[in-house]
């Protein structure tokens, strides 16, 4: 034996398991399940978007059958925070999250360049690649002081670019552009930041990373040309101690050349000396040996 037994709708119970599945700059996708299986007919939700930041609401009415039920929530703000709140049409009990969208983009290529008593901040427009920003919004320059430990609001501007001075000697900055905040501080854009050190040598982060190999350089190529000369000078040494060498052999060659013999002639060691030692010595005269006077 067996019964079936048929539950009987229960309309204030809330939307079920509801969560964000997108959330992107100007638009949100949410998804909730209905209060029970299978409806057998369409279902009325009230979704209300409450914006924090502005203090306002707006409502929207999604009428489906379907158990799982899909939505999309448009025409919000960058950087903005919303509380969604789904119910069915009659004000039954309420499923509520937060959502927060993202924000916009920072701007890129933010440079900085020195001059001689300021710097200037140049930074691309975000409107070529933000088509939710417009130029009049401006950007925001905030400035960290990391010797000191504090950050700086240091203005607004509508331009691409932001000049900086009054910098302190021997302090290290970071420099930070952002799309504008509105409404007290909120929705705001990403910041792009930039370390700025070395500030008595005039040159930031990246000039200088690249001047220590120049540096290097310019050490190594004096000392390779010291050498060059150091051999160079050597060879010459060298070369003129050779030609003294043969010119001094040639000039002794032709001193002992014999032009009879057609050669030169060198005696050893045993045979120089006084000619007259080989020669007979004359010890006396004898009596009947005249002796002529020329």
């Amino acid at each position: 034996d067996y019964v079936v037994v048929k539950m009987i709708p229960d309309n204030w119970l809330p939307p079920r398991h509801l969560h964000s599945v997108h959330t992107g700059k100007t638009f949100a996708v949410i998804k909730w399940e209905s209060p029970y299986d299978s409806p057998d007919q369409d279902m009325l939700y009230a979704v209300a978007v409450k914006d924090l930041v502005r203090k306002t609401d707006k409502i929207y009415k999604v009428k489906t059958q379907n158990s799982t039920v899909e939505y999309t929530i448009k025409r919000l703000e960058p950087g903005g925070k919303y509380h969604v709140i789904v119910q069915l049409g009659n004000m039954s009990k309420e499923s509520s999250m937060k959502i927060n969208t993202v924000p916009l983009s920072a701007p890129d290529a933010l440079k900085i360049i020195t001059e001689n008593d300021h710097i200037l901040l140049f930074w691309k427009s975000l409107a070529l690649k933000e088509s939710n920003f417009n130029e009049s919004r401006g950007y925001e320059i905030h400035m960290f002081d990391s010797l000191t430990n504090s950050t700086a609001y240091l203005g607004n501007t509508t331009e691409n670019f932001f000049r900086v001075s009054n910098l302190k000697i021997g302090h290290n900055y970071s420099f930070s552009v952002q799309a504008s905040c509105l409404y007290s501080g909120q929705m705001c854009g990403e910041p792009a930041t930039l370390l700025y050190d070395e500030l008595g040598t005039g040159a930031d982060s990246s000039a200088s990373k690249t001047s220590r190999p120049t540096d290097v350089a310019a050490i190594v190529v004096p000392v390779l040309f010291l050498l060059l000369v150091t051999l160079g000078i050597g060879f010459v040494v060298l070369y003129m101690r050779h030609r003294r060498l043969q010119n001094s052999f040639t000039a002794f060659a032709n001193s002992h050349y014999s032009s009879r013999l057609g050669s030169a002639i060198f005696s050893s060691g045993d045979d120089l000396g006084d000619e007259d030692d080989e020669a007979p010595m004359i010890t006396g005269f004898s009596d009947d040996v005249p002796m002529v006077i020329a």
